[in-house]
């Protein structure tokens, strides 16, 4: 059995759950610890315990400790992506990509906490020192959901260590392998006691315990929209700080003078790579009239020779879906979209593979209106939805017209319309002639509208989240 780590101990579950390969359903990976909240409340004072002396611990030390993490990811990154692909389902190559993205974040946060500075300035008062500092929050709750199992809890654990804090980590009960190899590294790195800690469990028992404490300062969580309020609602209570990365319906322009083979590539890569299992993918796709009809039969004879098939096959182009409640839930929007008057164009039929496993051919659905259910509601899975518009302005229009504010795309040659659209898309990640899914690792991640809440993730920009400012002054 895999334990949790706590205090610097590795601790026995409550109770055990068994991680399923979704490729393979015969294929037990493991039996995980799931901790019950004596334990979630053992942790945590743990982590606020260690605080004092983290906090105040050299910065050089710290950045040792990252950089040897990211060291040790990376040499392991066939390895660890194979457990990825096998626990959640993403390709062989998707999973190696994480792997490593997961190791290049721990190294630039190891950077990073040489690089943490503060500001000098003069008082509007004759002789008086002002000094501008960031000092850690304190203990941060992290809760990551499962389709990226490593590089999340990466983006968020390295940045909370590396400005001083302690962690609290609540892996995705769904997929725990990575999470636990992840925190194994950290762990043998040699992190002190109590400043990080491995708490697996339901999101009803350890979640509820990291959200409700007061001493947790803050609480760093990506997942649904529903679960994101849910927490938000608890946590503000109490006035913790908080930041949350939620869902997205985030849509790709195709406008009539787009390069056909651009446009192509980018809907496949956005909507359906990775199963169509990422908050960026492109789950609209808004397509002028003049270009739409080639653009469709390109795109489902495209879809036509992908194949799907299990994660850790060569040659395998999408993987299964990652498991019997998200496979239910694709195919009942599938059906809904029918309903509302949608045609499918291609694929949303559950596939037989040599092994049993969560299989299902990418769904094109066509005929859309951005009224439907199916244009607005978060699908999570390799689902997508054409909407034909009858000029940039009407595409504008649609793709700002939702609830969230992710990541927005356009593919065209019109430099003009590339730059209004930049402006006027009402999201926190722009592309242009590419995917909605896939960004840089040392640059801000995170949404507007629904879709996030709080200070963005990932590069300089977490140190928003993870430190506090102290204004002092001083007069000698």
């Amino acid at each position: 059995m895999y334990r949790n780590f706590i205090g610097g101990d590795w601790i026995a579950g409550a109770e055990t759950a068994r991680n399923i390969n979704p490729s393979d359903l015969s294929d037990v990976i493991g039996e995980y610890a799931r901790a019950d909240k004596a334990q979630a409340d053992t942790a945590i004072a743990a982590a606020r315990a260690a605080f004092p002396a983290w906090s105040m611990s050299s910065v050089q030390d710290r950045a040792n400790l990252l950089d040897a993490v990211g060291n040790t990811i990376l040499a392991r990154k066939d390895e660890l992506g194979r457990l990825l692909s096998r626990e959640e389902g993403k390709t062989l190559p998707e999973g190696i990509g994480e792997v490593v993205r997961a190791g290049q974040i721990f190294k630039f946060f190891g950077g990073e906490a040489l690089r943490l500075a503060g500001e000098k300035i003069q008082s509007i008062r004759p002789g008086v020192e002002v000094e501008i500092t960031r000092e850690p929050l304190g203990v941060v709750g992290i809760i990551t959901p499962w389709n990226f199992p490593i590089a999340i809890p990466a983006w968020k654990i390295a940045p909370a260590l590396c400005y001083g804090n302690c962690v609290v980590f609540k892996p995705a009960e769904l997929v725990p392998g990575s999470a636990w190899a992840l925190s194994e590294i950290i762990i043998k790195a040699g992190i002190p006691a109590g400043v990080f800690n491995l708490v697996m469990g339901r999101g009803s028992i350890v979640g509820d315990a990291i959200i409700n404490d007061r001493r947790v300062d803050a609480i760093s969580f990506t997942g649904s929209v529903a679960t994101g309020r849910a927490i938000a609602a608890k946590a503000i209570a109490r006035m913790a700080k908080l930041q949350l990365e939620m869902g997205g319906k985030n849509p790709l322009v195709v406008l009539d003078d787009a390069d056909l083979a651009v446009a192509v590539n980018c809907a496949v890569n956005g909507a359906f790579f990775s199963t169509g299992q990422r908050c960026t993918a492109s789950s609209r796709l808004i397509v002028g009239a003049n270009i739409h009809d080639r653009f469709v039969a390109a795109l489902s004879e495209r879809l036509g020779s992908l194949k799907v098939d299990d994660a850790l096959i060569p040659g395998t182009d999408i993987g299964p879906v990652v498991d019997e409640t998200q496979l239910k839930q694709n195919l009942d929007y599938i059906g809904i979209g029918q309903r509302e008057g949608a045609t499918l164009a291609y694929g949303g039929e559950t596939l037989k593979r040599a092994k049993q496993g969560h299989y299902l051919a990418p769904a094109l659905l066509t005929g859309a209106t951005n009224a439907m259910r199916s244009s607005r509601e978060e699908i999570f899975g390799p689902v997508a939805s054409v909407i034909k518009v009858k000029d940039y302005g009407e595409a504008l229009a649609v793709a700002n017209d939702t609830d969230f504010g992710l990541s927005a795309g356009i593919v065209t040659t019109s430099l003009k319309h590339a730059s209004h659209f930049k402006r006027e898309s009402q999201a926190g990640m722009i592309m242009v002639n590419l995917p909605t899914a896939g960004v840089d690792y040392h640059v801000p991640f995170g949404g507007r509208k629904g879709s996030s809440y709080g200070p963005r993730e990932q590069g300089r920009y977490a140190r928003e989240f993870f430190t506090v400012v102290k204004t002092a002054y001083t007069l000698p």
